[in-house]
């Protein structure tokens, strides 16, 4: 996305999971500051978090973050659906900053940085991702309290 990231990550030590992002954010930070002849502040605020207690909400969160994407061609597609599925499918499983790709079998140099083993835990992988993904674009106005449940 042009103004923001999701990462799924799993925390294995205490307070670890904000140390790795204050180091991601400060490095990016660094890096983009000294490519691009800037200096200051380039995140707005701090990063958010959201502990994903069962398998039913990590399944809505995958779904999230993959499906994400939709609004560079739709910002209102969950309102209002998906006029052209075809599209969106192949806008979905085309975005090269996704890890999506990756779980229908693609591989992409970013397939290096995922760990795989929580999404095959819970997925047969990728018949149970596209499954979801799918589940998801058909939804109507409202319908994603549904899938959540």
């Amino acid at each position: 996305m042009p103004n923001h990231f999701h990462l799924l990550l799993a925390e294995h030590a205490e307070g670890g999971i904000s140390r790795f992002m204050q180091k991601v954010t400060t490095a990016y930070t660094m890096y983009f500051n000294k490519r691009h002849k800037h200096s200051g502040v380039l995140l707005q605020g701090v990063f958010k978090s959201s502990h994903a207690h069962e398998d039913r909400y990590l399944k809505y969160l995958v779904s999230y973050m993959h499906l994400n994407p939709m609004k560079l061609i739709d910002s209102h597609w969950k309102e209002n659906g998906i006029r052209d599925r075809k599209a969106a499918d192949d806008f979905l499983s085309g975005y090269r900053y996704s890890s999506y790709t990756d779980y229908l079998g693609k591989q992409r140099i970013e397939s290096a940085l995922l760990n795989k083993k929580t999404l095959l835990d819970l997925y047969d992988i990728p018949a149970d991702i596209n499954a979801s993904i799918a589940e998801w674009l058909s939804c109507g106005d409202g319908d994603e309290d549904r899938l959540i449940q």
